[in-house]
């Protein structure tokens, strides 16, 4: 049976990566011939480029010049960051062997599938462009096979920039639908879709032994540590992290670029396996990060969740619920409870999701 998925596989974010290589695992072991879509439109494809000029009032003449001279350097150290990533996506991500770069791409070189899955994470967030683009809702399939999401994501709790039409007209072409977050269901409901199933990212498929197999060789630190994985340096996370540091004594290992040097360690140039694997060995855990929660609740690490300044906290807000531990997400450091997670309580409502997400997925594998 073939099976072939789109989603941003190729971003250059750890839970990009991460989630595709999940979804893809459990597909093949379920006896798929499976391809991840290489699908990178002009918007996902600006990544590491020297020439990028990420803030438009420095889009001028000279100004432009000055802006890029500036960011130079630090860009030629990211470069390292990129080949990490490729180096994954190659190794690890079964992609078709044409890259495509719009939905009409797709269309008339369409890859051989008997069912089609819009796949996870945000891929129909319409805050970004890719909400925007009827490749991530499979238009390009037309009539030509079966066509389902698993876990997709608007990642807020409401359709944003007038898209409610688009958004509603291309979910009609599904043959079954699935959305990671429970207020997805309610969004869909509005637009008309009141069978869609909720399942858990893919990443949960696999479990902590699957995702340590992977591990052998990458970073094993040997102290008790902090881990930071900031997604836009935020000073509230910094201050977290600090009040943390001074209430344990352990050292900060930070991810991310960071909002003011406090970091003892900074791992910011590494991989998604090197992600995985310094969350593994972290004694705590504080992001503004869904993958980063998502494989701390799979290591069983304690941690702690600050809202991001963007509107997309919905779908932590909305799991976290879902396991009975909203209290994980902390405004200030006067809320930051040491009190350890029940783990116990927390496996077994993500267990009953798991299974049936797994059911889900199944179904209609064997359906083919």
């Amino acid at each position: 049976m073939r099976v072939a998925t789109i989603t941003c596989h190729d971003v250059y974010n750890y839970g990009a990566s991460l989630q595709a290589y999940a979804l893809q695992q459990f597909c093949e072991q379920a006896g798929a011939d499976y391809h991840i879509i290489d699908y990178k439109p002009d918007y996902l494809s600006q990544h590491f480029k020297l020439s990028v000029v990420a803030n438009p009032r420095y889009n001028f003449p000279i100004v432009k010049q000055l802006y890029l001279l500036a960011k130079l350097p630090g860009r030629i150290r990211d470069l390292k960051k990129k080949r990490i990533f490729d180096n994954f996506t190659t190794n690890y991500l079964h992609l078709t062997s044409t890259r495509y770069h719009t939905c009409d791409d797709i269309r008339n070189s369409l890859p051989e599938a008997d069912l089609y899955i819009a796949g996870s994470d945000q891929i129909w967030n319409t805050l970004f462009r890719n909400g925007h683009d009827s490749a991530f809702y499979l238009d390009f399939v037309g009539s030509r096979g079966k066509k389902i999401s698993y876990a997709a994501s608007f990642a807020t709790d409401k359709i944003h920039k007038d898209a409610d039409s688009f958004v509603s007209k291309m979910l009609r072409n599904f043959n079954e639908i699935s959305v990671r977050e429970t207020s997805a269901l309610q969004l869909l409901s509005k637009l008309g879709q009141n069978k869609a199933t909720l399942v858990c990212d893919p990443v949960f498929l696999l479990n902590r032994g699957q995702w340590i197999q992977l591990l052998k060789s990458t970073i094993q630190p040997k102290e008790d540590y902090i881990l930071v994985y900031d997604c836009e340096r935020s000073s509230k996370i910094r201050n977290v992290a600090l009040k943390l540091k001074e209430q344990t004594s352990l050292p900060i290992y930070i991810l991310s670029k960071t909002a003011g040097r406090y970091a003892d360690k900074d791992f910011s140039l590494v991989g998604p396996l090197e992600f995985l694997s310094l969350i593994l060995n972290a004694r705590y855990v504080i992001a503004n990060s869904f993958h980063a929660t998502a494989f701390s609740i799979i290591f069983h690490k304690e941690f702690f969740i600050v809202n991001r300044s963007e509107s997309i906290n919905t779908r932590m807000h909305d799991f976290l619920s879902y396991l009975g531990i909203p209290d994980r997400i902390i405004s200030t450091t006067t809320s930051l409870n040491l009190k350890p997670i029940d783990f116990i309580d927390v496996s077994h409502k993500l267990d009953f999701l798991i299974n049936e997400s797994k059911s889900f997925i199944n179904k209609h594998l064997q359906l083919i």
